[in-house]
Protein backbone atom coordinates (compact mmCIF):
# COMPACT_ATOMS: atom_id res chain seq x y z
CA UNK A 1 0.00 0.00 0.00
CA UNK A 2 1.55 3.28 -0.90
CA UNK A 3 2.64 5.61 2.12
CA UNK A 4 -0.20 8.24 2.58
CA UNK A 5 0.70 11.97 3.56
CA UNK A 6 -1.12 14.29 5.15
CA UNK A 7 -0.17 18.03 5.45
CA UNK A 8 -2.35 19.29 8.16
CA UNK A 9 -3.13 23.25 9.36
CA UNK A 10 -3.63 24.71 6.22
CA UNK A 11 -4.90 28.12 6.20
CA UNK A 12 -3.73 29.79 2.70
CA UNK A 13 -4.17 29.49 -1.20
CA UNK A 14 -0.99 28.98 -1.76
CA UNK A 15 0.08 26.41 0.56
CA UNK A 16 -2.99 24.20 -0.35
CA UNK A 17 -1.59 24.72 -4.16
CA UNK A 18 1.76 23.63 -3.01
CA UNK A 19 0.12 20.73 -0.73
CA UNK A 20 -1.51 19.66 -3.92
CA UNK A 21 1.31 20.44 -6.27
CA UNK A 22 3.64 18.57 -4.02
CA UNK A 23 1.95 15.39 -4.09
CA UNK A 24 -0.29 14.96 -0.94
CA UNK A 25 -2.37 12.66 -0.66
CA UNK A 26 -4.64 14.61 2.26
CA UNK A 27 -4.76 17.84 3.65
CA UNK A 28 -6.59 19.40 7.25
CA UNK A 29 -7.87 22.27 8.25
CA UNK A 30 -7.83 22.93 12.17
CA UNK A 31 -11.39 23.76 13.82
CA UNK A 32 -9.63 24.59 17.46
CA UNK A 33 -9.69 28.14 17.87
CA UNK A 34 -6.98 27.87 20.38
CA UNK A 35 -4.46 26.58 17.75
CA UNK A 36 -2.69 29.15 15.44
CA UNK A 37 -3.64 27.07 12.33
CA UNK A 38 -7.39 27.66 12.96
CA UNK A 39 -9.14 28.64 10.33
CA UNK A 40 -13.26 29.10 10.17
CA UNK A 41 -15.82 26.76 8.63
CA UNK A 42 -16.45 28.98 5.44
CA UNK A 43 -12.59 29.61 4.99
CA UNK A 44 -11.52 26.29 4.79
CA UNK A 45 -14.26 25.71 2.40
CA UNK A 46 -12.96 27.86 0.58
CA UNK A 47 -9.41 26.38 0.34
CA UNK A 48 -11.22 22.88 -0.16
CA UNK A 49 -12.71 23.87 -3.73
CA UNK A 50 -9.01 23.53 -5.12
CA UNK A 51 -8.39 20.24 -3.42
CA UNK A 52 -11.90 18.24 -4.15
CA UNK A 53 -11.34 15.31 -6.14
CA UNK A 54 -7.39 15.50 -6.04
CA UNK A 55 -7.23 14.51 -2.24
CA UNK A 56 -8.98 13.66 1.01
CA UNK A 57 -9.87 16.66 3.07
CA UNK A 58 -9.66 16.19 6.87
CA UNK A 59 -11.67 18.44 9.70
CA UNK A 60 -9.73 18.42 12.72
CA UNK A 61 -10.95 18.78 16.19
CA UNK A 62 -11.34 19.01 19.22
CA UNK A 63 -14.32 17.62 21.73
CA UNK A 64 -16.56 19.06 19.23
CA UNK A 65 -20.29 17.88 19.76
CA UNK A 66 -21.69 15.34 16.94
CA UNK A 67 -24.31 18.27 16.27
CA UNK A 68 -21.47 20.88 15.93
CA UNK A 69 -19.63 18.15 13.59
CA UNK A 70 -22.51 18.07 11.74
CA UNK A 71 -23.07 21.42 11.31
CA UNK A 72 -19.09 21.60 9.97
CA UNK A 73 -19.85 18.93 7.75
CA UNK A 74 -22.54 20.27 6.07
CA UNK A 75 -20.33 23.29 5.48
CA UNK A 76 -17.04 21.63 4.59
CA UNK A 77 -17.89 18.74 3.20
CA UNK A 78 -14.92 16.88 4.47
CA UNK A 79 -13.66 13.12 3.73
CA UNK A 80 -12.41 12.61 7.84
CA UNK A 81 -12.79 14.03 10.87
CA UNK A 82 -9.70 14.02 12.65
CA UNK A 83 -10.40 13.98 16.64
CA UNK A 84 -7.88 15.21 18.24
CA UNK A 85 -9.17 16.07 21.68
CA UNK A 86 -9.64 13.37 24.48
CA UNK A 87 -12.87 12.25 23.09
CA UNK A 88 -14.37 8.96 24.54
CA UNK A 89 -15.12 6.29 21.44
CA UNK A 90 -18.76 6.73 21.82
CA UNK A 91 -17.70 10.11 20.65
CA UNK A 92 -16.20 9.25 17.39
CA UNK A 93 -18.77 6.83 16.84
CA UNK A 94 -21.11 9.70 17.26
CA UNK A 95 -19.53 11.85 14.88
CA UNK A 96 -19.39 8.84 12.44
CA UNK A 97 -23.32 9.02 12.74
CA UNK A 98 -23.85 12.45 12.24
CA UNK A 99 -21.52 13.16 9.63
CA UNK A 100 -20.93 9.90 7.17
CA UNK A 101 -17.33 10.55 7.16
CA UNK A 102 -14.77 8.64 8.47
CA UNK A 103 -13.05 9.13 11.75
CA UNK A 104 -9.51 9.62 12.17
CA UNK A 105 -8.42 9.24 15.85
CA UNK A 106 -4.91 11.50 17.06
CA UNK A 107 -3.85 10.00 19.99
CA UNK A 108 -0.87 11.55 22.01
CA UNK A 109 1.66 9.31 23.50
CA UNK A 110 4.80 9.63 25.62
CA UNK A 111 5.43 6.45 26.87
CA UNK A 112 4.85 2.48 26.52
CA UNK A 113 2.07 2.77 28.29
CA UNK A 114 -0.13 5.64 26.16
CA UNK A 115 0.64 3.04 23.05
CA UNK A 116 -0.77 0.50 24.41
CA UNK A 117 -3.77 2.41 25.45
CA UNK A 118 -4.25 3.65 21.93
CA UNK A 119 -6.08 0.66 21.00
CA UNK A 120 -9.61 0.95 22.73
CA UNK A 121 -9.76 4.06 20.06
CA UNK A 122 -9.27 1.34 16.85
CA UNK A 123 -12.79 0.16 16.85
CA UNK A 124 -14.35 3.11 16.95
CA UNK A 125 -12.33 4.92 14.81
CA UNK A 126 -11.01 3.89 11.00
CA UNK A 127 -7.41 5.04 11.19
CA UNK A 128 -5.51 5.94 14.29
CA UNK A 129 -2.92 8.47 14.08
CA UNK A 130 0.05 8.41 16.87
CA UNK A 131 1.07 11.77 17.49
CA UNK A 132 3.51 12.69 20.28
CA UNK A 133 1.60 14.24 23.75
CA UNK A 134 1.46 17.87 23.68
CA UNK A 135 2.96 19.62 26.91
CA UNK A 136 1.16 19.73 29.99
CA UNK A 137 0.57 23.18 29.83
CA UNK A 138 -0.48 23.73 25.77
CA UNK A 139 -3.45 25.61 24.81
CA UNK A 140 -3.42 22.96 22.02
CA UNK A 141 -3.02 19.40 21.95
CA UNK A 142 -0.90 18.80 18.20
CA UNK A 143 1.45 21.12 16.48
CA UNK A 144 4.38 21.54 19.25
CA UNK A 145 7.03 20.08 16.86
CA UNK A 146 7.51 17.75 19.70
CA UNK A 147 9.26 14.33 18.47
CA UNK A 148 8.62 11.08 20.83
CA UNK A 149 10.71 7.91 20.77
CA UNK A 150 9.60 5.81 17.69
CA UNK A 151 10.68 2.28 19.25
CA UNK A 152 7.84 2.43 21.73
CA UNK A 153 5.38 2.07 19.11
CA UNK A 154 6.71 -1.58 19.23
CA UNK A 155 4.02 -1.78 21.66
CA UNK A 156 0.97 -1.43 18.86
CA UNK A 157 -0.98 -4.38 17.42
CA UNK A 158 1.09 -5.01 14.50
CA UNK A 159 -2.41 -5.67 12.70
CA UNK A 160 -3.58 -1.73 13.49
CA UNK A 161 -3.10 0.33 10.63
CA UNK A 162 -2.07 4.22 11.78
CA UNK A 163 -0.33 6.94 10.61
CA UNK A 164 2.76 8.57 12.36
CA UNK A 165 2.78 12.13 13.38
CA UNK A 166 4.87 13.97 15.88
CA UNK A 167 7.60 16.67 14.87
CA UNK A 168 8.87 15.01 12.20
CA UNK A 169 10.52 17.65 9.06
CA UNK A 170 11.62 16.77 6.19
CA UNK A 171 14.92 16.12 7.68
CA UNK A 172 13.65 13.09 10.13
CA UNK A 173 10.87 11.77 7.91
CA UNK A 174 12.70 9.38 6.83
CA UNK A 175 14.64 8.29 9.62
CA UNK A 176 11.06 7.62 11.50
CA UNK A 177 9.52 5.53 8.35
CA UNK A 178 12.71 3.36 8.65
CA UNK A 179 12.61 3.24 12.30
CA UNK A 180 8.82 2.38 12.44
CA UNK A 181 8.76 -0.24 9.28
CA UNK A 182 11.90 -1.76 11.21
CA UNK A 183 9.63 -2.72 14.34
CA UNK A 184 6.68 -4.46 12.21
CA UNK A 185 4.25 -2.50 12.89
CA UNK A 186 1.18 -1.18 10.65
CA UNK A 187 2.30 2.15 9.19
CA UNK A 188 0.06 3.84 6.22
CA UNK A 189 1.06 7.15 6.51
CA UNK A 190 2.81 10.17 8.18
CA UNK A 191 1.55 13.73 9.14
CA UNK A 192 2.51 16.69 9.36
CA UNK A 193 2.21 20.10 10.39
CA UNK A 194 4.72 22.39 12.54
CA UNK A 195 7.73 21.01 10.82
CA UNK A 196 6.67 22.74 6.81
CA UNK A 197 6.46 25.87 9.12
CA UNK A 198 8.66 28.89 9.55
CA UNK A 199 7.05 29.91 12.50
CA UNK A 200 3.47 28.62 14.25
CA UNK A 201 0.54 28.58 11.97
CA UNK A 202 2.73 30.06 8.75
CA UNK A 203 3.64 26.85 5.94
CA UNK A 204 6.41 27.11 4.02
CA UNK A 205 6.05 25.75 0.36
CA UNK A 206 9.48 24.77 0.35
CA UNK A 207 8.67 22.96 3.24
CA UNK A 208 6.20 21.16 1.68
CA UNK A 209 7.84 19.98 -1.09
CA UNK A 210 10.74 18.90 0.78
CA UNK A 211 8.65 17.16 3.23
CA UNK A 212 6.81 15.13 0.38
CA UNK A 213 9.60 14.45 -1.48
CA UNK A 214 11.15 13.18 1.38
CA UNK A 215 8.37 10.20 2.23
CA UNK A 216 8.51 9.69 -1.70
CA UNK A 217 12.31 8.96 -1.09
CA UNK A 218 11.49 6.66 1.76
CA UNK A 219 9.13 4.56 -0.38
Amino acid sequence: MPLSVKICGLSTPATVEAALGAGADMIGFVFHPKSPRFVSPDAAARLARAARGRVEIVALTVNMTPEAAEDLANVLKPDWFQLHGDEAPGLAEATRQATGCRILRAIGVETVADVTRAGIHALAADRLLIDAKAPKDAAYPGGHGRPFDWNILAALDPGLPFMLSGGLTPETVGAALATVRGLGVGIIGVDVSSGVETAPGVKDAGKIHAFIAACRAAG
